[in-house]
This record gives structure tokens, sequence and C-alpha cells, in this order.
């Protein structure tokens, strides 16, 4: 993945998917499991662009009961036995793909689902192919292709969204054609390499050696390095990962808990070790207040002033009842630029594991790489709430600022 996962084949082979030493083709499918021969057929046997043939290392499909059973009786049979027989008819090399690499669609309760046909049961659907996704995706050295044939046009659609929320450069979605009159027939699963005389429902005969199968490559947009990385490692649902990718195109609030220690970003609750949301909460204070950055205190020295700016601003923002005791003494004892600098560290890594990439810079700001280090909250005073146990959903604004306590 992006930020947690490293690309070693990503430096190796540029992003051509074909050169990656794990290459997965993904398909939701339905009540036609011909659907996937002809998309392997295509990607590997089939007239594609310079560089993106695709001979899958492993192919997976996310089904239902029914559907499953049909992959099982017609793909991977004796006979008709499709895959086996594309495989071996077009010489193609090994490819695991058996009972094991079929997923079923199962609900709440961890049955599999017959079919896709309520809203509980799409909610359920979106959310599988939102994990298998992430899965293949985590994987550095893999390249997926994910098949938008097949299955209920819900399916498809979950399918291509989830490849937009987590595909990298490497990684691909198509939709498979076949020419008429072979599309959907049940007898049909490749064009073959000598003649192979299908009967046709209406009358009549075809050739399945005459067949032509293409495949539409279909551009997506990816939002993968606008996710956090929580949602890239965790097990959210469609929904959350959706929402979570919509929030990160949104302006950035921040809503400061005194009580909890915990700050609100981008909609995504953050617990703060208490020294750090005590530094938080006195920048935020500044922000809204119109004061200007805290410079950083000299590295090896114990900076009493800085110390006693900083406490004032944290007072003024959270109440001299609400400021730990153990947060001042530290403070008091040891505000070095290395204790600070330490402590702020760590702050913004919280913020990076929350929030999507590059986010945690709207909500905490050293000032560079400069020598002469300013901390801030570079948000402007209307984006910035602190929530007080005596007022519960109390703003404090530029208008209504608490007086700073001085000493």
């Amino acid at each position: 993945m992006q930020n947690a996962v490293s690309q070693p084949q990503a430096r190796i082979s540029g992003l051509v998917p074909a050169a990656y030493s794990r290459r997965v083709l993904l398909t939701v499918s339905g009540l036609s499991p011909q659907i996937l021969t002809e998309t392997l057929y295509a990607l590997s046997v089939g007239e594609m662009p310079a560089g993106e043939r695709f001979v899958p290392t492993e192919i997976h499909a996310l089904t239902t009961t029914e559907g499953a059973q049909r992959i099982r009786l017609a793909l991977l049979s004796e006979q008709p036995g499709g895959f086996r027989r594309l495989c071996a008819d077009h010489a193609l090399p090994p490819i695991r793909f058996d009972a094991d690499h079929v997923h079923l669609v199962r609900d709440a309760q961890g049955q599999p689902l017959a079919d896709i046909r309520s809203e509980a049961d799409n909610a359920t659907m979106a959310d599988a192919i939102t994990e298998l996704v992430r899965g293949f995706t985590a994987d550095g050295d893999c390249a997926l292709h994910v098949s938008l044939a097949g299955g209920r046009k819900t399916m498809g659609y979950y399918a291509g969204y989830a490849l937009s929320l987590f595909g990298r450069e490497q990684d691909r979605l198509s939709h498979v054609l076949v020419s008429a009159p072979y599309e959907s027939h049940p007898d049909f699963f490749y064009p073959t390499p000598a003649p192979q005389v299908l009967s046709l429902p209406g009358g009549g005969w075809a050739d399945a050696a005459q067949a032509r199968v293409s495949l539409a490559q279909i551009p997506f947009v990816r939002l993968r390095r606008g996710l956090p990385r929580a949602l890239l490692e965790g097990r959210s649902g469609f929904a959350a990962t959706v929402e979570a990718a919509n929030i990160g195109l949104q302006p950035a609030a921040l809503v400061l808990h005194v009580v909890r220690h915990s700050v609100r970003a981008d909609g995504v609750e953050i617990a703060l070790p208490p020294i750090q949301f005590a530094l938080l909460a006195a920048l935020a204070y500044r922000a809204v207040a119109g004061k200007p950055p805290v410079y950083a205190p000299k590295k090896e020295v114990h900076d009493a002033a800085w110390a006693d700016e900083v406490l004032d601003d944290l007072r003024a923002a959270v109440g001299p009842m609400h400021l730990p005791g153990r947060v001042e003494e530290s403070l008091r004892r040891d505000s070095s630029g290395s204790a600070v600098s330490s402590h702020l560290s760590k702050l913004r890594r919280r913020l990076r594991d929350g929030l999507a990439p590059g986010r945690d810079a709207l909500y905490f700001d050293d000032g560079g790489t400069h020598r002469h280090k300013r901390y801030s909250v570079p948000l402007a005073a209307a984006a910035i709430e602190f929530i007080a146990p005596q007022q519960p959903s109390a703003e404090i604004g530029a208008a209504s600022l608490p007086k700073p306590h001085r000493r």
C-alpha cells in the first residue's frame, strides 16, 4: 500500500502490470461463469496493447452460492472444464484457481448469500468487495486487474468503485466484449484454436474459433492517496471508506475535547496523551486568538519563558481546572527544544496515522526544516472548536475568547 507497504516491484519494473511477480485477476461473478474465461482469454491471449498483456498468477472470483456452483460445474470440473481447457488450448503457464479462490458473499451472521436482492445484501456485498480489493492492493509486489463483467450491475459498480478507492498505478479495470452470437451462449467459454461447433438457441450453428473477444480498458480516478492509513490497513467497510474519501476533500476543521484529551479532525476521533493534547490545544488557542506561531525553544536549554507563555495559552483554552498537574510539571521541568520537539513529533505521528496522507499538515505546522522552527495550528478561527465540560457544545470564537491567565 502507498503508506505502509513497500513496492519493490515498482522500482524494478516501473508500472507495467505484467512485470509484477504476483498478478491477480479479480472478477465478480453471477450466473454466467464464462465471463471469467473470456476475460482471461482477452488478457493473456487476445490482442492487447503493448505492455498490457497480463497473464495472471492467480484468479479470484467473488460470488453467491449459485454463482459458486456454476463456476465449479462449468469452469473447474473435468467436463466441460472451461478453465482447464483454456489453459491447455492456449498453453498458458500455471494459474492458481480452484475452489479456495472462489469467495462467497456472506451476511452478518456469516451465512453465504444465494443472491443479492435486498439493501442489506448490497451493503454486505460492497463490504466483501472492498475487503478483497484492499487486501490485494496492500501487497506492493501485486498488480491487480479487476473485471466489471459478470454479476449484477451493482456488483460491477462496487468493484470499480473499490478499485478507485484503493487502486495504484499498476492496477487496471476492464470490461470484456464478446461478439454475437457468442455473448451469453452457455457453451461458449473462449475462442478455441481449432473449430468447435456450437448450436445456437434460435437455430443454426456457430464456430467458437471465429468468435471475437476483446477487452475495454476503463480509466478510473485513483483516490488512494486521500485515504487515511488506518483505512488502508484496517477493515472498514465500503460506506466508511467512501465517507473518509469524501471528508478528505473537505476543508479542515478541528474540534478539541478538553475532558477526553482527544481531537476530531476530518471527522476522525484521535485520542492523544495529555502532553500532546496540551501542546495542540495551546497552539489552537493561539490560532483562534490571532496570535503568531510559537518559536521553538533552544535545543538543549530549558526555556522557562517559553513554558510560561504556552501554559498561559493552555489555561485560556481549557481553563485552570482542566490543566493536568503532570503536564504543567513536565513543561516547567523541561521545555528544551529537544523535549518539545519529541512531544510534537509524536503528535504529528498520531495525526498522520489517523488522517489521510498529507492532511496532518493542515492541523499542525512546524514551520519547515529551517533552523528557527515555529509551531502553529494553521487554521482559521472559525475552523477550530473547543468542547468544554461546562458548555458541552460551546464554541470558542475570536469574539468570545476567555481572558488569558497572567502570572
